[in-house]
């Protein structure tokens, strides 16, 4: 083999694979594993085609593993450490969070520089060896300037400045030096028009690259640019950036039209299926049931968002209710930055009931004492037999097979109707937020669910949820992984308007989100849909043996919202705002938590909240607030790692990752290693 091609990878220089495809059908890009091609056949028109469909497999990274919530996740206002704190540091900023840390910094560094080298062979082989008469050919360059722009941004995001390798690096390279955060995003966007340019309008093949994938990162890496984060430097640059930022979403927009409903989003049944072709997504790395493009890891999203059940009498784990790692469990602020009875976006978001699979261990209806005090004692209606011998009395199960089995009631502070002697009546496990005469807080200890003394019990994201897995133990998901869908480039024009002080033409594009979020006249508010329903479609079936499945079809809604009476009736009207004041004058955006005082500083705040009202945990969300400069702050008022831990954000750390330690260790200068001094100039501040 000849591997002439080396990459930047896991901080030392070694040589380059490829990922390739075999066969693909018409219908989705359908990727296959190769690693014994030789780079000879980078410099035919076949070997490039398939180095193209391998670039693909760069965007799985993504999804595939723990990094996807250490590096996006956690450590901000929407999600903190659930039940499994493995990777507590990447939340809570201790001092364990360091240069040498794995399960993210480095993961993220070796795999986009092995995508930026396959991008550089494209961009530097098309044009010597590709037909340029063939339709393939822009397309085949295009997609070598997407794949290295984005992966390029996806490092400036976390890293800042970068070094910047834009040629393939042959024979062994070690000298490399780090380009400024301003030169890196003058590559990432230059290479994203480059792609804009080169990419076609449509595709055959579900998952390939077109012009409106380009379009969508180009507004938000100049949005991203145009961001406090990058104040010290961007003036010259941000009128044109906050015009792009609107320009190329409005074409997003246009080519890509929103769902209309919210849930026709996460309304998964099966692998390729009708949901994984919706014309809100722009752009998701493909995943299925096909063993042989599953690749390592697979899709692992659905494992880290799910609270406990497998442990609750009554249930036990099976492939609709998924595998709980539980490691991001949902905050007070990403539970109460929603109106919960007008916006659906929260119902069809969260899984608040759980159904029994597990009939013979269902709980009885048995005499309960707290602290020696009896509390609760079940009347005769509830005795299913009594032993002759003994007098003793065996009580009725509380719950059969498939009925509700678990609940959680998503209340205010100030409900009265709820304190731990009054959940015993109760037939299912119960978990409630706020109990009678508890205050509102965003990270102390309340009610039974939800907060850091309680971390397996908490109201868990449903967007990722995987019931077409083949095991009950199965972690390689199914299911596309979405990167980029055009409802956030309705957001990023509003964002990119309020940043120009034009509040009034920013208001349409919030409304229009906020339009679709709201019940639609005649429509169940207490119906739940999730990707848990694909087990109904799926061979393996009910994982628990028993012929019930946890996955529910219902919500809390009603009893959440303190019984309101039934409707049917439409929010959409609700949700909309009549105009930018009803934004800076609302009680409900946390203006006073984050001390806002200006309208400029208001609608900043309004707009992450929309972001996550759209967005939430959606792998966005650490970016967003870095590049906003509002980390600091709401990681300070509403993750209660801080408090758990006792460790302190650092604005002048923490707003950079540090450079992977491994890849320190291994650049030169002038061939010799570099000196501590040395790798301390190139490292980011305080690290």
């Amino acid at each position: 083999m000849n591997n002439k091609y080396k990459i930047l990878y896991t901080g030392l220089i070694i040589a380059s694979s490829i990922f390739g495809l075999s066969s693909c059908s018409a219908d989705f890009l359908n990727e296959k594993l190769i690693t014994t091609e030789s780079t000879q056949s980078f410099e035919t028109q076949e070997g490039l085609d398939k180095l193209s469909i391998g670039l693909y497999q760069n965007l799985e990274f993504h999804f595939n593993y723990e990094w996807v919530y250490t590096l996006w996740q956690y450590g901000t206002d929407e999600m903190a450490v659930a039940n499994d704190g493995i990777q507590e540091p990447y939340n809570s900023y201790t001092s364990a969070f360091d240069p040498s840390r794995g399960t993210g910094m480095p993961e993220l560094w070796d795999n986009m520089y092995s995508g930026i080298s396959s991008a550089n062979i494209l961009i530097k082989n098309v044009p010597l060896y590709y037909d340029s008469g063939n339709a393939n050919y822009n397309t085949r360059l295009g997609e070598g300037y997407f794949m290295r722009g984005f992966n390029y941004f996806r490092l400036v995001c976390q890293f800042g400045g970068v070094p910047l390798v834009k040629e393939p690096v042959i024979g062994a390279k070690t000298d490399f030096e780090r380009g400024s955060i301003e030169d890196t995003y003058n590559l990432v966007i230059s290479d994203l028009k480059e792609a804009y340019n080169l990419l076609p309008a449509s595709v055959s093949e579900t998952g390939r690259l077109t012009k409106w994938a380009a379009a969508h990162f180009i507004a938000k890496a100049c949005l991203f640019r145009a961001s406090e984060m990058n104040d010290s430097w961007n003036s010259s640059y941000k009128t044109q950036d906050l015009d792009d930022v609107i320009k190329f979403s409005k074409e997003v927009i246009t080519a890509r039209p929103l769902c209309n409903d919210f849930v026709d989003l996460w309304n998964y049944q099966e692998p390729n299926g009708a949901n994984e072709k919706v014309t809100e997504v722009v752009l998701a790395a493909q995943f299925s049931n096909d063993a042989t493009s599953k690749g390592r890891y697979g899709n692992q999203v659905h494992l880290y968002y799910p609270s406990l059940y497998q442990n609750l009498a009554g249930l036990k784990r099976d492939i609709s209710g998924d595998r709980e790692f539980s490691r991001l469990r949902t905050t007070e602020y990403a539970l109460d930055v929603y109106d919960r009875v007008n916006d659906s976006r929260f119902w069809k978001s969260y899984i608040t009931t759980y159904r029994c699979n597990n009939p013979t261990g269902a709980p009885r209806w048995d005499t309960v004492k707290v602290n020696n005090q009896v509390v609760f004692i079940p009347d005769a209606s509830l005795i299913e037999s009594i032993d002759p011998k003994t007098g003793k009395a065996t009580y009725k199960q509380k719950f059969a097979g498939g009925a509700e089995a678990v609940r959680y009631i998503v209340n205010d502070a100030g409900d009265t109707r709820y304190s731990v002697n009054k959940l015993y009546p109760v037939a299912p496990h119960t978990f409630v937020r706020y109990f009678e005469g508890e205050q509102k807080s965003y990270i102390g200890n309340h009610g039974n669910s939800g907060t850091y003394a309680t971390k397996s019990r908490y109201v868990a994201l449903s967007k990722f949820r995987d019931g077409s897995r083949t095991t009950v133990a199965d972690q390689f998901g199914c299911r596309d992984g979405i990167l980029a869908r055009s409802a956030e480039d309705y957001l990023m024009v509003a964002e990119a308007y309020g940043r120009q002080g034009k509040y009034s033409e920013a208001l349409p594009y919030i409304n229009k989100l906020r339009e679709r979020a709201g019940y639609a006249d005649g429509e169940v508010r207490s119906k739940n849909i999730d990707g848990g329903q694909a087990y109904k479609k799926n061979s393996a079936g009910h994982g628990s043996g028993t012929g019930f499945a946890v996955y529910s079809e219902t919500n809390t809604y009603y009893e959440s919202n303190n019984n309101m009476p039934e409707t049917t009736a439409s929010t959409k009207s609700v949700m909309q705002f009549t105009s930018v004041s009803d934004i800076f004058n609302s009680t409900k955006e946390f203006y006073d938590v984050l001390n806002a005082s200006s309208d400029a500083e208001k609608f900043m705040i309004f707009i992450m909240n929309e972001r996550s009202r759209e967005l939430m945990g959606e792998l966005h969300r650490w970016p967003d607030l870095a590049r906003s400069k509002q980390l600091e702050k709401r990681f300070n008022a509403f993750n209660d790692g801080s408090v758990v831990t006792g460790s302190a954000f650092k604005a002048s750390k923490h707003y950079l990752r540090p450079l992977p330690q491994t890849f320190l260790d291994a650049v030169t200068k002038n061939g010799q290693s570099l000196s501590a001094g040395e790798k301390q100039a190139m490292q980011n501040p305080e690290w």
